[in-house]
């Protein structure tokens, strides 16, 4: 008795574009979601000594994933004619035209829009501040074209719900969330440039600009010089937020995982290149574990 083959269905055109777009935002790739979380959950406890209030907490942690999934659309939409030449990018819904610019600018209008009128709920100053943010979101991309350093850029774009959420808190921004925006802007560098160096032989042949090949030979160098940096000036803001034993066990944790780091990439490998990019996560969930626990807990 033979046994038919079997194939399975066709998905519904409506299911398949929302599949395409669920790509386009990077939901099933969650990280850059936690690496622009943590930052933003660092500060909000942070401005208000503890725990924050819900709607505040909800507002920052919606608005999160609306600007990270509107930054992977306006990154792939200014990438569009680099993403088919880089074999990490090439399946992506722009490069393969799955999804047309057109779909990909209504989309990032429309995840903008939701989180606009998240921000209108807050006060005045902080909505101000979300204009800058949509200027970073926006022009972030583009960078990669005319200088090597659209990773620090991208520190200053990731990390500006840093002020944003003191503003919302405070109705100001205080120097220790200045001290922890730049802290924000080095570790961006540092862990983007991990991604970067995954990238740097297809970014060279399209003529696309990274620090990773800015710093070249010196990369690890330098990375640890940026990594020295973003220790310190976390140390900073303990020191200025007068935070206790909880939180420098925190920022011990996460030293041993950027030394972990260097370790996976000794080589250079690309996959390890790749995996310490990912394992930032756990850099930012140590400090978070740390701001969190001395407020809970008292140390």
């Amino acid at each position: 008795m033979g046994y038919e083959r079997y194939e399975s269905p066709a998905l519904p055109r409506w299911r398949e574009r929302l599949n395409q777009y669920w790509k386009l935002i990077r939901g099933d790739r969650p990280i850059g979601v936690l690496l622009l979380l943590w930052p933003t959950w660092w500060a909000l406890w942070l401005a208000t000594g503890g725990v924050p209030g819900g709607w505040v907490l909800f507002v920052f942690t919606a608005g999160v994933w609306l600007t990270r999934s509107a930054g992977c659309v306006i990154n792939d939409y200014a990438d569009r004619w680099l993403d088919p030449q880089v074999e990490r990018t090439r399946g992506r819904p722009l490069a393969t035209g799955a999804v047309s610019g057109r779909e990909a600018l209504l989309v990032f209008a429309v995840l903008m829009i939701v989180a606009f009128a998240l921000v209108l709920t807050l006060n005045r100053l902080t909505i101000m501040l979300s204009f800058v943010g949509l200027f970073l979101a926006a022009s972030y991309p583009y960078l990669k074209r005319y200088t090597h350093l659209p990773q620090v850029y991208l520190g200053l774009a990731f990390g500006w719900g840093i002020p944003m959420a003191f503003a919302a808190v405070q109705g100001h921004v205080p120097p220790v969330g200045w001290v922890l925006y730049g802290a924000n802007i080095l570790w961006a560098t540092a862990y983007d440039t991990w991604y970067a160096m995954v990238d740097r032989e297809d970014d060279l042949r399209a003529g696309s600009k990274s620090t990773a090949i800015l710093f070249g030979d010196l990369d690890l160098l330098i990375q640890g010089v940026l990594y020295t940096l973003v220790l310190l000036a976390l140390a900073l803001v303990g020191k200025q937020a007068g935070l206790g034993l909880y939180y420098w066990i925190g920022l011990g944790i996460a030293a041993v995982f950027v030394a972990w780091e260097f370790v996976m990439v000794r080589h250079r490998d690309r996959q390890a290149c790749f995996r310490a990019f990912l394992h930032n996560n756990w850099v930012g969930a140590a400090i978070f574990v740390g701001i969190a626990a001395h407020y809970a807990l008292g140390s």
